[in-house]
């Protein structure tokens, strides 16, 4: 795994710019492939279709402080799809919440990083993750404290397309319509595939976006592997008002490895030797 470049250029803003943040999205799923492959347990599939969008977050849009997880007023990240983990952790590390080292223990016992995110143990973990449906719900919570404390905070939460079908998911979005959630927005990573088989198999979710619409939301729709779409969107949720927001990225499973890309079977499975290297090979090939 190389090591992350940490002369980055920056736009004029300071942030990243939209080439700096595709090769970081590169590093994010080198990261994701080799924490993976080292516990031999994981999910990657997701890890990695989430990978473009938890970077341009972390690396561009949320108002965060590495030095300082627990700042009052940060933005929020709630990772809903918690098995993909990995993604989260990725970005962590390459932002400066904790040394990289960390990332050779997912999953090992006394480890920071558990196979989901615990807050009581990672630093920058908001809410701890892993029981598919709640995260929106905390989120919500997270939204309506920040009006009840008067800070301007915004909320973002990732939940995956097979979560949606939980009702959980719709009556936190009805909650978040009623209170007029402007501070809040959700990204749908949109890749089709759950556990073991595509979403439309299990339980089709129809016309999501005209769903979402009709709970009350702000709908767009992006390309979730398309910088330059991915950081126009988001920074287009926060300046939305009067009611919350919701972007649904079309996703790849797998994105950036051929033999997982759309294959259910790589929703939770860790590479072999040979698997891992030919992956780290292709995912570097990225960055020419």
């Amino acid at each position: 795994m190389p090591a992350s470049n940490s002369n980055h250029s920056k736009a004029p803003n300071g942030k990243m710019s939209i080439e700096d943040l595709q090769k970081m999205a590169v590093q994010v799923r080198l990261d994701i492939i080799h924490m993976i492959h080292k516990a031999k347990a994981g999910h990657p599939g997701g890890s990695l279709s989430a990978a473009d969008i938890v970077t341009a977050l972390y690396f561009r849009v949320m108002n965060i402080d590495p030095h300082n997880p627990d700042w009052p007023d940060r933005d929020r990240f709630i990772l809903s799809k918690g098995h993909a983990c990995p993604v989260w952790y990725a970005a962590l590390a390459e932002r400066g919440y904790f040394d990289k080292k960390h990332l050779d223990t997912l999953r090992r016992l006394n480890s920071i990083l558990q196979g989901h995110a615990d807050m009581k143990k990672t630093p920058g973990v908001d809410m701890t993750v892993g029981s598919l449906g709640q995260g929106l719900s905390a989120g919500v919570g997270m939204a309506l404290a920040a009006r009840v404390l008067k800070k301007d905070y915004h909320v973002w939460v990732v939940i995956g397309d097979g979560e949606a079908q939980e009702g959980a998911i719709w009556e936190a979005a009805m909650a978040g319509a009623k209170w007029k959630l402007d501070n809040l927005t959700v990204v749908v990573d949109n890749n089709g595939i759950q556990n073991d088989t595509f979403t439309d198999e299990v339980m089709p979710l129809g016309d999501l976006p005209a769903k979402w619409k009709a709970f009350g939301w702000h709908v767009m729709e992006i390309d979730g592997h398309d910088m330059a779409q991915i950081v126009p969107a988001l920074e287009e949720a926060k300046t939305i008002k009067g009611i919350p927001t919701v972007i649904i990225a079309k996703t790849v499973k797998g994105k950036g490895v051929s033999f997982m890309e759309n294959v259910p079977a790589w929703h939770g499975k860790a590479p072999n030797d040979e698997q891992a290297e030919i992956a780290i090979s292709e995912i570097r090939r990225q960055l020419s």
